[in-house]
């Protein structure tokens, strides 16, 4: 079953559930970053004495912060190497989850088909494929990493860039290319990227930050740690926000689930746990076991360059961030700090 007929059946499943018996929102939600609600370690019953271990641990693995949000409410919120509540930090990759939730924002508003090929809203030319294969690349292609793009050719979307490897949907590949899904955003919404991405998005759940260019046409966010926890937050309640749905919750089921069989530990920009396989960027070799072992089966994540982390555990109400350096070598979303990390916080949560 194609990628839009999963999304258009969890369209109509939700709308059979809650139309006929509407529930009043009683989940907690922060308003303001000075009023956000505290819940103790101690009366969730977890493991205090675990907690200096850890801290001592993500100070050493050149943390900057780091929070857990047990259903909305903070449970720990710490700061380390200078960095404090204000301070701006890069969610590098982790950001492509933002631009995930913009394309389903503008796929419900209409201004968009995933099902569309991506030539549709940026016209021909845009790679520099024959006709009959671009015509191919799909926007969920993008979402989903199977452009059939060179991977190898450094992360300039510049036409002569983009060259082709194999047919889309045939092959994974960890491209910049997903970047194109800003400008297709654009193009429908008549906005600049940054306008409706602020009035769609972060305007609606109050985060702060702000993007930027890092070369070669990246686009990085940036934002102090709550406003990650504010996105984390709102992905883990399938897009809602207090009693507004600001992405659509078929949408937010679809992209952080398998998304494809090439690489099932891949959604729309969520790297998904538990899953029997998975690929990792910059390799075409599938490794055996679950993503990051440690962690919830149920979990999935957005990972950043240098070990930027929002870690989303539904079946224990769980949001965790982290930002900071890389905590080990230089890598590029996953590393052995993950499951080191998850150890840490296994021995906290039990």
């Amino acid at each position: 079953m194609s990628l839009f007929w999963h999304y258009l059946l969890a369209v109509a499943d939700g709308n059979n559930d809650s139309d006929n018996n509407p529930q009043p929102d009683t989940l907690y939600y922060p308003t303001t970053d000075a009023t956000w609600e505290t819940v103790t370690a101690e009366s969730l019953g977890w493991n205090t004495a675990a907690f200096s271990d850890l801290y001592a641990f993500l100070e050493l693995k050149n943390t900057k912060s780091f929070m857990i949000l047990y259903d909305g409410r903070i449970v720990s919120e710490q700061y380390f190497n200078g960095h404090s509540a204000q301070s701006l930090w890069y969610w590098a990759s982790a950001g492509k989850t933002l631009t995930t939730a913009c394309t389903g924002i503008a796929a419900e508003q209409g201004l968009l088909d995933v099902n569309a090929a991506v030539s549709t809203y940026l016209g021909a030319g845009w790679t520099s494929l024959p006709a009959n294969k671009e015509q191919l690349i799909k926007v969920s292609n993008l979402l989903t990493m199977t452009s059939g793009l060179d991977d190898s050719l450094g992360n300039s979307v510049a036409p002569e860039n983009l060259q082709y490897v194999a047919d889309a949907g045939t092959r994974w590949a960890y491209h910049n290319v997903y970047v194109k899904l800003q400008d297709v955003v654009s193009e429908v919404a008549n906005k600049t990227w940054a306008t409706y991405f602020n009035e769609n998005l972060r305007d609606k759940i109050g985060m702060n930050g702000f993007w930027f260019s890092s070369g070669e046409d990246l686009s990085v966010y940036s934002s102090n740690t709550k406003s990650m926890a504010r996105f984390g937050l709102l992905m883990s309640r399938k897009g809602k926000w207090f009693d507004q749905q600001i992405v659509p919750e078929a949408f937010c089921d679809a992209a952080t689930q398998t998304s494809q069989n090439l690489n099932r530990a891949y959604g729309y920009m969520w790297w998904i746990n538990g899953e029997s396989t998975y690929r990792l960027p910059q390799l075409q070799f599938q490794f055996n076991g679950s993503l990051i072992p440690s962690a919830p089966a149920d979990m999935y994540c957005a990972l950043g360059k240098n070990d930027q982390k929002i870690y989303i555990v539904p079946s224990r109400k769980l949001v965790i961030i982290r930002m900071g350096d890389s905590a080990d070598g230089t890598n590029f979303a996953l590393s052995d700090f993950d499951d080191a990390l998850w150890q840490k916080i296994n021995a906290v949560i039990q």
